[in-house]
């Protein structure tokens, strides 16, 4: 047998991992990175810590795996901005897509948030070599957007930066919206057309006469 084949997980394996992600993201996001024990997980996933410790060496193991999952997840739709789309749309669509993961997975966000807060302890690493080539391809594309007059002019890397802070606002500072705007559904539609408005004035040609 191929050693790659001999490697490969399970099917079990890959389940039982799954669990005791999904598990750590509730933990982690309940207590903190600091407040979260093994014992907690492994309860959570419904299975013993040292059957938890047979797929993870330690809590610190399990939530880089889990932030590592997160930053892929939250990163897709930024890597699926099109060179070849309409620059306006491809970045409302971006902005819509990340509206619509704040409005879905705002756990998973804040989980996300709170490692950077704390400075990145266990993040810098993959801040580095994943998301910071990303971000500069993507602002050099938007800037070669904006030299062709195909957008208004703004500075790429602030408007990267100001899509996440808007977006991702909508799930870290949840419990404050829903005080705010009750209406939770209502509020959600409101939102989407507002960002979408925003950032289509801001970007616009025609909207701009600077």
């Amino acid at each position: 047998m191929p050693e790659d084949a001999a490697k490969k997980p399970s099917r079990i394996q890959l389940r039982n991992r799954k669990k005791i992600m999904e598990a750590a993201l509730n933990v982690f996001s309940q207590h903190g990175y600091r407040g979260a024990t093994l014992d907690q997980i492994a309860e959570a996933a419904g299975m013993s810590k040292p059957n938890l410790i047979y797929y993870f060496d330690g809590k610190e193991a399990i939530h880089v795996a889990v932030l590592n999952r997160l930053m892929e997840d939250w990163l897709a739709p930024l890597h699926e901005m099109d060179p070849n789309g309409n620059p306006l749309d491809e970045i409302l669509t971006y902005a819509r897509r990340k509206m619509e993961m704040s409005r879905k997975f705002p756990k998973e966000s804040r989980l996300f948030a709170n490692e950077i807060l704390q400075g990145a302890p266990r993040m810098a690493p993959h801040l580095e070599t994943g998301l910071k080539p990303l971000f500069e391809e993507k602002a050099a594309l938007i800037g070669r957007w904006i030299g062709q007059g195909r957008l208004a002019m703004v500075n790429p890397e602030q408007l990267i930066l100001s899509i996440w802070a808007i977006t991702q606002h909508y799930a870290d500072f949840d419990a404050q919206i829903r005080v705010l705007i009750p209406d939770e559904a209502t509020g959600w539609d409101e939102a989407f057309i507002h960002v979408e408005e925003m950032f289509r004035k801001l970007l616009s040609v025609s909207e701009r006469s600077d």
